[in-house]
C-alpha cells in the first residue's frame, strides 16, 4: 500500500462539473490527479507548473461515487469542489477538499461572511441581480495572504446566508502562472444588463510591469450569473493633465440623475486623494466613456490614494435635483494624528447634478476603521452597503489572516447626517435571550460561544457607561465619556496602539454585535458606527456592565446564529 496516495471520495449527481487546483510538487515530475468509479479509472488530468497551482476543469456527465486521487509526493492539490450548473444560483457549490494553508477558519455558529477557503478582502460587484443579492470579493484560493486577485462570489436571498458560488472572475494567465502577487483582477463592480438577463462588471486589472498604465479598466459580461466571458479594455490610461499618480482603479458605476451611466475612479494626486467622474451614453455601458472632471480632491496626512469610491442617493429619485447623495470613499494610508487610526473612509452627503457633487456634511464612516472598501447599491426604496471588516494596517502581503465581510448596513439619511445601522433582517439571527436582568444590575454575563447581541439603553443621552467584555488574549471594552464614545482595545505587550474613538458622541442607545474575531458597535440606530476586527478566533467569554444603575432602561443579550 502506497501511504503518499491521497484519495476523497465524492458522490456527484448527474452532469456535475468539478473546479480544482493542483500543481506539480517537484520539476520535471508532472502532477496529476485521476478520477475513478466503482468500474476503474476513467479520466487523469497532469500539470506541470511547480510554483503555482493551476486551474482545471472536468466534467462528470454520469452520476454517483468517484474518488479523485494523488500521489502527495508529486502532486499538490490547493481546492477542489463541485456544481451542476443546472441549480447552482440554488444549491452553490460543495467544497470537498482545501489543504491546511487555505482551509477557512473552524468558526461554528459564526454569522459573518466568510469565504468558502482562501484569502479575502474587497466586496466587489454588490448589489441585486436576478432578484437575489449578489457578492462578489477580492479573493485567492491558495492561502490566507493576499496574492494574484481573482473575484469570488457569493448569492442570498437576505444578506446573512450566504451560498457560496464558483470563482467568478480570473485574471490573466500571465497573471496566474507565478505567486508573486503581481496584480490581477482588482476591484469592481456590476450592473444588470439592460437588454437581457446577466450583468456585466467592471474592475480595474494590475500589471505593475506595464508601461505606461501598471492599472487599466477592464469590462466583461455573464450572461448566466456564474462565469464572467471574455475581458475587454474599457479605459487604456489615465486622464492627461490632472497629475496623477499610477494609481487608477476600482471602478463603481451607477445611474446618474440625468440618465446616463456614471463611472468613479479612485486615485491620487499633488493635490492629495482624488475620485474620477466618468460618463458614456451607451446605454449598455459597454463603451463610450469620456472623462468628466475630478469629482473630489480630499487631503489626510500619508494618503496614497482614494480608493473603492461609491455614490448614491439617500433620500428620494436620483433624478429629483433636492435628493441628496452619498460619496463614500477610503483614504489609503492615511493616518489620523490625534488617535493613530489608519486608512480612514469618509462620507459626504450632498448634491449631484451628474457633473459635480455639492458637499453639505462630512464623517467618518467608521470610527473603529475596520470597515474598509465600503461598497453600497440602491436595493429598491433601501440603500444597502458592506464592507472588508480589516484594514491594510494589521495586514500586508505576507501575513496569514483569515478575514470576513461586516453585517450588511442600511444607509439612512437623518438630522443631517448619514447613519448606517445594520439592515434590519439582522434580527433574524437572534436564536434566544442569554439576559435580561443581570447585565443591567452589574453583574457578569457569561456569553457561550461569544456569537452575541447586546442591547443597552439609557434614560439619559451622553450617559456614561463602561462595559468590559472578558476576552482572552485582548483587553475589551466598550465605553462613553466625555469625550465621546469608545471601543477599548489594548494588546497586552504594545506600546503605541490606535485610540477608536467616535469624537463628541452622546449615545443613548448602543447596540453591540460580537462574534468570533469582531466587534461591532451601533450608537443612537447607527449614528455612531465603530467596527473592530479582534486578533484571533477566541470568543468573547463574558460581559459585565459598569454605569449609574438608575440610567439604565433595558439590557438584553441575544444569542446569535445564522
Amino acid at each position: 500500500m502506497n501511504d503518499s496516495i491521497k484519495r476523497i471520495p465524492v458522490d456527484l449527481p448527474v452532469n456535475a462539473t468539478l473546479h480544482f487546483w493542483m500543481k506539480a510538487a517537484r520539476p520535471g515530475t508532472p502532477g496529476s490527479l485521476s478520477f475513478s468509479s466503482p468500474r476503474g479509472k476513467f479520466a487523469e488530468v497532469q500539470v506541470t507548473n511547480t510554483e503555482e497551482n493551476e486551474f482545471r476543469i472536468h466534467q462528470v456527465f454520469g452520476g454517483g461515487p468517484i474518488e479523485l486521487s494523488y500521489d502527495t509526493g508529486e502532486t499538490s492539490v490547493s481546492v477542489i469542489y463541485w456544481f451542476t450548473a443546472a441549480d447552482v444560483l440554488d444549491t452553490g457549490i460543495t467544497v470537498v477538499h482545501t489543504s491546511p494553508v487555505n482551509a477557512p477558519p473552524e468558526v461554528p455558529g459564526s454569522y459573518h461572511f466568510r469565504p468558502p477557503f482562501g484569502w479575502m478582502n474587497d466586496p466587489n460587484g454588490f448589489g441585486r441581480f436576478g432578484g437575489r443579492p449578489h457578492l462578489f470579493y477580492q479573493h485567492y484560493s491558495h492561502g490566507r495572504i493576499w496574492n494574484t486577485m481573482h473575484w469570488g462570489h457569493a448569492i442570498s436571498s437576505d444578506y446573512l446566508r450566504w451560498r457560496h458560488l464558483p470563482v467568478f472572475l480570473f485574471p490573466s494567465e500571465e497573471l496566474t502562472a507565478r505567486p508573486d502577487r503581481r496584480g490581477g483582477a482588482f476591484s469592481g463592480s456590476a450592473i444588470s444588463l439592460v437588454d437581457g438577463p446577466g450583468i456585466r462588471v467592471f474592475f480595474t486589472e494590475q500589471v505593475p510591469e506595464r508601461v505606461p498604465e501598471a492599472q487599466i479598466q477592464l469590462t466583461a459580461v455573464s450572461a448566466d450569473l456564474i462565469t464572467a466571458g471574455q475581458a475587454e479594455v474599457l479605459l487604456p490610461r489615465r486622464p492627461d493633465g490632472e497629475n496623477l499618480s499610477q494609481d487608477f482603479r476600482d471602478p463603481y458605476v451607477f445611474r446618474g440623475p440625468d440618465g446616463l451611466w456614471k463611472m468613479l475612479l479612485g486615485s491620487n494626486s499633488t493635490e492629495g486623494g482624488v475620485v474620477l467622474l466618468y460618463e458614456t451614453a451607451d446605454p449598455s455601458a459597454a463603451g463610450g466613456w469620456t472623462y468628466v472632471g475630478k469629482l473630489l480632491v480630499a487631503q489626510m496626512d500619508g494618503t496614497t490614494a482614494a480608493e473603492c469610491p461609491c455614490l448614491l442617493p439617500l433620500d428620494g429619485p436620483a433624478n429629483d435635483p433636492a435628493t441628496r447623495w452619498v460619496l463614500i470613499w477610503g483614504m489609503m494610508h492615511s493616518q489620523d494624528e490625534a488617535t493613530g487610526r489608519r486608512n480612514l473612509t469618509l462620507a459626504r452627503v450632498g448634491w449631484f447634478d451628474g457633473k459635480t457633487f455639492s458637499s453639505e456634511t462630512q464623517q467618518e464612516l467608521d470610527f473603529g476603521t475596520d470597515n474598509y472598501a465600503f461598497q453600497a447599491f440602491v436595493d429598491g426604496d433601501k440603500a444597502i452597503g458592506i464592507g472588508w471588516l480589516a484594514n491594510w494596517s494589521d495586514t500586508g502581503p505576507t501575513i496569514d489572516f483569515p478575514t470576513a465581510m461586516t453585517l450588511p448596513r442600511q444607509l439612512v439619511l437623518a438630522n443631517g447626517f448619514l447613519h448606517t445601522p445594520p439592515i434590519g433582517t439582522a434580527e433574524s439571527l437572534r436564536s434566544r435571550i442569554l439576559d435580561r436582568t443581570r447585565l443591567a444590575a452589574g453583574q457578569g454575563v457569561e456569553l457561550g460561544t461569544g456569537a452575541v447581541e447586546i442591547l443597552i439603553d439609557f434614560k439619559d443621552t451622553g450617559t456614561a457607561f463602561r462595559l468590559e467584555l472578558d476576552h482572552p488574549g485582548i483587553e475589551l471594552s466598550v465605553s462613553q465619556e466625555d469625550a465621546g464614545l469608545r471601543i477599548g482595545y489594548d494588546r497586552p505587550g504594545v506600546a503605541q496602539q490606535p485610540v477608536y474613538i467616535a469624537r463628541g458622541a452622546r449615545a443613548r442607545k448602543v447596540r453591540i454585535f460580537l462574534d468570533y474575531g469582531s466587534i461591532e458597535v451601533f450608537a443612537d440606530d447607527g449614528r455612531w458606527t465603530g467596527t473592530k476586527r479582534i486578533d484571533g478566533f477566541e470568543p468573547v467569554r463574558a460581559a459585565r456592565l459598569h454605569c449609574n444603575r438608575d440610567q439604565v432602561e433595558r439590557a438584553t443579550i441575544w444569542a446569535l446564529h445564522l
